[in-house]
């Protein structure tokens, strides 16, 4: 007897943890069947709203087609950038399509939307404006015909003038031509009258001693310097103040001695119209009386034993010459 109770309480506590289990099982797969319903709720949701973004995405694009094609108009350039602004929609249209694709990214394809739409009235603004500039364009063009027309007609009646002056014209151009050639004499001559004219040139070789003090040498080997003087003539014609000689120094083989950087460079002859390289500039004041003048040129190179020819220039114009020997 008390085994049969023992086997029925194996039963029960058995049978308690069947229908336990059976329940658990039960529970999770209701709860599995839940979770699995709202999945397929989401996602037919977010497919749904995909479907609605896409079907307004493409209201947009073919409303913006058939607005951008309505305005082309016979301007190639114009219809150029419609035709650029068609493609970019496209493009746009493809991003967002992708997006959309198996209700994906929502909130980023309505964003693009905006964007779509945003893009849509820029274009449709920029193609306005451009129209609205190309009608304005016209119209100056039209009246520009008219004034071109009017200015020509003005032009025929002009020439007509014109031809009569031109004689006239002709002759006047002589009697200028012919009073410039004579100003221009007047002022060389005058130019001419001004030079300051050199009546002497000495030239002495030097050589600096360790103590600093310059010496006369007259051995082209030992000249390390050229001490130039020259003395002025009275002119009453020069106005009085700072005048500028130039110094050409021309060595035994016919060469002009010249380094930039001691202040070389080249001068117009007024009276030949030549280029002519001079050796050094210098300048003095000038009071319309004789006067000395000074200076030292190192050039800091060997010297020729031989004949120098010396030339001084002023106001372009050769104002006097000398010589000089190293042996």
């Amino acid at each position: 007897m008390a085994t049969s109770e023992s086997s029925k309480q194996r039963l029960l506590i058995i049978a308690s943890i069947v229908i336990a289990v059976l329940l658990f099982v039960n529970a999770f797969l209701l709860f599995n069947k839940y979770k699995q319903d709202r999945v397929i709720e989401e996602q037919t949701s977010q497919i749904s709203e995909a479907d609605k973004l896409k079907t307004e995405m493409n209201k947009q694009y073919h409303e913006a087609l058939a607005e951008l094609e309505e305005m082309r108009t016979s301007n190639e350039e114009l219809n150029s950038i419609i035709d650029g602004q068609k493609e970019e929609l496209k493009k746009q249209r493809e991003k967002i399509t992708r997006l959309l694709k198996n209700g994906g990214n929502l909130d980023r394809a309505r964003a693009e939307i905006r964007n779509l739409t945003a893009q849509v009235a820029e274009y449709v603004a920029q193609v306005e404006q451009l129209k609205a500039d190309n009608d304005l364009l016209r119209d100056e063009n039209e009246q520009l015909s008219s004034k071109t027309r009017e200015l020509s007609d003005n032009l025929a009646s002009e020439r007509s003038r014109n031809e009569d002056l031109s004689g006239q014209n002709e002759e006047l151009a002589n009697v200028k031509s012919q009073l410039s050639q004579e100003r221009d004499r007047l002022a060389n001559k005058v130019n001419l009258a001004s030079v300051i004219k050199v009546k002497s040139v000495s030239v002495d070789g030097m050589k600096e001693r360790n103590n600093g003090k310059l010496v006369k040498k007259r051995y082209a080997k030992n000249v390390s310097q050229l001490r130039i003087c020259f003395s002025t003539e009275a002119n009453d014609v020069a106005n009085p103040g700072v005048e500028q000689f130039f110094v050409r120094i021309i060595n035994p083989i016919g060469e002009t001695m010249a380094i930039e950087e001691l202040g070389s460079g080249v001068l117009i002859d007024k009276s030949t119209g030549d280029e002519v390289r001079y050796t050094s500039a210098t300048e003095s004041d000038y009071n319309n009386a004789e006067t000395n003048i000074c200076f030292n040129w190192n050039p800091n190179m060997p010297f020729q034993k031989g004949k120098y020819q010396v030339e001084i220039y002023n106001k372009g114009h050769l104002a006097g010459s000398g010589e000089f020997s190293l042996k």
